[in-house]
């Protein structure tokens, strides 16, 4: 199985791209975060024409996420967090298909910081971490994946120096991010590639692309269960060259 986390930054301007890079991958799962459009508005029918069920959470302008599936209708289990009923952003959806359950996450950002959107990050970190808890606690497959806002080590970014006051990389985001990890989690692309310098994000600004500037802040995280079926993991780079492009590119793992 092949699935993938892919922040498309807004579907309707990535539609082509979403839908050619179905056609030629044709993944089993993809994660899609930063859909940036209401939920009567997402464009269900052209995923669907390409192949895939798809469930989503959108919201007007900005945020969302979705999850889609190669032949089949991904089943529903959870949107949003618990622990801030005020808290209306669409950042987290949560499907089982074919026995695997998996999470498309978009963190926030942070940023400016310190301030309240920080606080606001580190508050949605633990109440990410309090459902991964229980998702362990079924000990079943389960795949964590999505745009984590988080530059996890030093070598996962272009530039330590560049980076050093952005929330992305910020010693309280880094901690809350190896707390996750710590309740058993596997980080397939760091295990895949271990030794950094894989970057999932490239700005738009200051030819980053063109420059090969970017980090790694889109990550897919295994439960023991699904770790057990972990074969290889990546970053499908090439996409992010294309025409009108994301600036993020898909990234994916393979499970037996």
């Amino acid at each position: 199985m092949k699935l993938v986390t892919y922040n498309v930054n807004g579907i309707k301007a990535r539609l082509p791209r979403l839908i050619e890079y179905l056609d030629e991958q044709q993944p089993d799962v993809v994660c899609l975060q930063e859909i940036k459009c209401s939920d009567d508005t997402f464009p269900a029918a052209d995923i669907e024409g390409a192949g895939y069920g798809v469930v989503w959470h959108g919201q007007k302008g900005f945020n969302g996420v979705a999850v889609l599936a190669k032949g089949t209708e991904p089943v529903e289990r959870q949107r949003g967090l618990a622990g801030e009923p005020e808290d209306e952003h669409s950042r987290y959806l949560e499907c089982e298909v074919d026995g695997l359950v998996v999470a498309s996450i978009y963190l926030p950002n942070g940023n400016p910081q310190p301030g309240p959107k920080f606080d606001y990050k580190l508050r949605w970190m633990e109440r990410l971490g309090a459902r991964a808890q229980a998702l362990l606690d079924e000990e079943v497959p389960v795949v964590l994946m999505g745009d984590y806002n988080v530059i996890p080590n030093d070598d996962d970014t272009f530039s330590v120096r560049a980076m050093a006051d952005d929330a992305l990389m910020q010693p309280e985001s880094r901690a809350a991010y190896r707390r996750l990890l710590a309740q058993g989690w596997t980080d397939a692309l760091r295990t895949r590639q271990p030794k950094g310098g894989v970057w999932t994000f490239w700005d738009y600004q200051a030819g980053a692309w063109q420059r090969d500037a970017g980090f790694r802040i889109d990550h897919l995280l295994l439960s023991p269960q699904a770790a057990d079926r972990l074969v290889d993991a990546g970053v499908d780079k090439a996409y992010r060259g294309r025409e009108k492009a994301s600036d993020h590119a898909p990234t994916w793992v393979r499970l037996a």
